[in-house]
């Protein structure tokens, strides 16, 4: 299997693989130097400690792991990329600006820290709890101790709220007297995009942020935004203090907020804020140092590229006038009025013309895969270097525009009923005049994603295949070293790890405890049903009143022609009802999702509507290394 990778540089110019998937007309200026500048300023110190640890030991973060990102490109390796991890990996404290200092290079996302009139407003306390402490111990340390007046959470995603029990203390936490300020909805939002889909989004996850790769040269180099996800404890405590409207504002320990409301954004609770008196606008996730994901590789929700860019629009309408400094939830800050103006509106037209070109070409009768092998950002667009594919992608994100308006389906009958994916690999494979044409065709293949098409096909046909395996893992090999979506090389070569040494083995999927507190009742019911397995309940039927005796809540739950549904009912009716079972919520949660054995006593329609949970797959297959078998 020597030619393709002898191909492998006129084969990825030739696939558009150096920007993950299509590359972008036009290139930046490699002697452009803002970027550096502007991570460089401010610099005030590190952790002498490299490395966080759990309370039990275990590593949680470690600030040297990117350190070999030092000097020019090495061979294999894409310039473009290699210059993000540079960036990214600046760790320690930064003044921005008098008044407000980011910690960066801690976990995947910054943490800033704004002096209030007696202590510390904390934005987007990271991801662990572990991380989010070193950092505020950092600051404490070279900047005066403080304590936590308030906290603000940007959006709903978890590496921007997930550490907060590092930054306030338990008792702190029950006393309720510190803010906690989130935009509307965020509660909902932070607790159930992960909850449904949960086991195949973290599945997905450990592609797209390399979880089993080795970080270096040979694995996992950044996740593009930042650097990667750390491994402490995560945790969330409610807000307390919502913003509703744009405009709103508020007085956080003698400092003004002005907050602009961006729900369905790049989150579907997120907001803004701008700082009057400081001239320093906060654009949480919705300008950053790459181009993002309107739709994330681990999967969620479709996110609404017109909106974003609206929002971006109302941004430099309301506050462009008077920003002189923007901070953002990754990445590092853009100076002067000039240069955050001209990032605002840049960022602003690569997701407008993201949106408006896909739905041209969508009206033109083009597929999402067709457009985007064909759309590239205009040169003026595509010269920034935060308009590069680090995080999100042209190519992903016009397919994501199209399957908002059109859904899956590209209109063609004959994709109407698709066969399985073995299936037809395996007629493919035989039309082709068996294993060794196919092997053949690939190894002659001009085109590196042709061959990896043929070769996944011959994997899918026949998984026992070692050489077709390692075949396929050699050209996964080339497309990730050579990717510069930091993303997509991570989802590459985790492909290519999988297919030589088969499923990585970790933990499963499970809510955090504060998760779960915070969790609705409701949702969790829409859980199990998600969960309830046809073939075990066959004709069976349960129906029970589910009573939650310390949350005073109660619900019908019925199982009937294989389907799970509920209905909230009145506690105080619910207990004459002769099918009530009672129990405390901590209890069901831990027979109903925890896998709990029921205790003695427990309702028989109770017991079997638990048998018949699926309890799910951690960690199934992503590449064709092994068939998922019909259910």
């Amino acid at each position: 299997m020597r030619r393709p990778a002898m191909l492998c540089c006129t084969l990825i110019a030739a696939a558009g693989l150096s920007t993950g998937g299509h590359a972008a007309s036009g290139d930046p200026d490699p002697a452009d130097r803002r970027d550096f500048a502007f991570a460089d300023q401010g610099f005030v110190a590190t952790r002498q400690d490299p490395k966080i640890l759990a309370a039990d030991g275990r590593l949680v973060w470690d600030l040297d792991a990117y350190a070999f990102a030092k000097g020019p490109a090495p061979v294999g390796v894409n310039p473009s990329l290699w210059r993000q991890t540079q960036l990214l990996a600046r760790t320690g404290l930064y003044k921005v600006t008098e008044g407000v200092w980011q910690v960066r290079g801690f976990d995947l996302a910054n943490m800033t820290l704004i002096a209030g009139r007696t202590g510390w407003i904390i934005v987007d306390p990271l991801t662990s709890a572990e991380t989010a402490k070193a950092a505020l111990d950092l600051a404490n340390a070279k900047l005066g101790a403080r304590p936590v007046a308030a906290v603000i959470y940007s959006h709903s995603h978890v590496d921007h709220f997930g550490g907060v029990r590092g930054v306030l203390g338990e008792a702190e936490i029950k006393a309720g007297r510190t803010p906690i300020v989130a935009p509307e909805g965020f509660l909902e939002h932070a607790v159930s995009e992960n909850v449904i889909a949960g086991p195949a989004m973290n599945r997905r996850g450990s592609f797209q942020f390399g979880h089993y790769l080795p970080v270096g040269l040979d694995g996992q180099m950044s996740s593009g935004l930042g650097l990667a996800v750390s491994r402490g404890a995560t945790g969330l405590v409610a807000p307390n203090r919502e913003i509703h409207r744009t405009g709103e504002t508020l007085d956080l320990d003698g400092v003004r907020f002005v907050f602009q409301m961006t729900p369905g954004t790049e989150a579907p609770a997120e907001m803004n804020f701008f700082l009057p008196d400081l001239g320093v606008l906060c654009m949480s996730e919705n300008a950053n140092v790459s181009l993002h994901n309107v739709l994330t590789p681990r999967g969620a929700p479709v996110r609404d590229a017109k909106a974003w860019a609206d929002g971006l629009s109302e941004s430099l309408r309301l506050y462009g006038p008077q920003t002189k400094i923007i901070i953002t939830g990754h990445g590092w800050p853009r100076f002067g009025a000039e240069e955050a103006a001209d990032f605002l509106a840049k960022q602003r037209d690569a997701y407008k013309f993201l949106h408006d070109q896909s739905v041209r070409l969508m009206n033109q009768g083009l597929t999402g895969g067709e457009i985007a092998n064909r759309l590239t950002l205009p040169p003026v667009l595509a010269r920034e270097w935060y308009n590069r594919g680090y995080y999100g992608t042209v190519s992903f994100n016009a397919r994501a525009v199209y399957q908002r308006y059109m859904g899956f389906y590209d209109g063609d009958p004959a994709n109407l009923a698709p066969l399985d994916r073995a299936d037809a690999a395996r007629r493919y494979v035989e039309a082709l005049g068996g294993r060794a044409a196919v092997l053949k065709r690939a190894a002659e293949a001009d085109d590196l994603r042709w061959a990896v098409e043929l070769l996944d096909r011959l994997v899918l046909a026949d998984p026992t295949d070692r050489e077709a395996r390692e075949r396929l893992a050699k050209l996964y090999d080339v497309q990730g070293r050579q990717a510069e979506s930091a993303i997509w090389r991570n989802i590459y070569l985790s492909g290519a790890a999988e297919l030589r040494g088969g499923v990585q083995s970790g933990p499963a999927a499970t809510l955090p405890p504060d998760m779960l507190r915070n969790t609705p009742t409701a949702l969790l019911l829409d859980l199990l049903a998600v969960r309830l397995d046809p073939a075990r309940v066959g004709d069976g039927e349960a129906e029970l009143t589910l009573l939650l005796t310390d949350r005073d809540e109660a619900f019908k739950v019925r199982v009937r022609h294989q389907v799970l549904t509920y209905e909230a009912m009145d506690p105080n009716a619910a207990v004459a009802d002769p099918g009530v079972v009672r129990m405390v919520r901590p209890a069901f949660l831990a027979v109903a999702l925890g896998g709990a054995a029921p205790s003695t006593g427990i309702s028989p329609d109770l017991a079997r509507l638990l048998s018949w949970i699926d309890r799910g797959r951690a960690n199934f297959p992503l590449t064709s290394s092994a068939v998922t078998p019909n259910p």
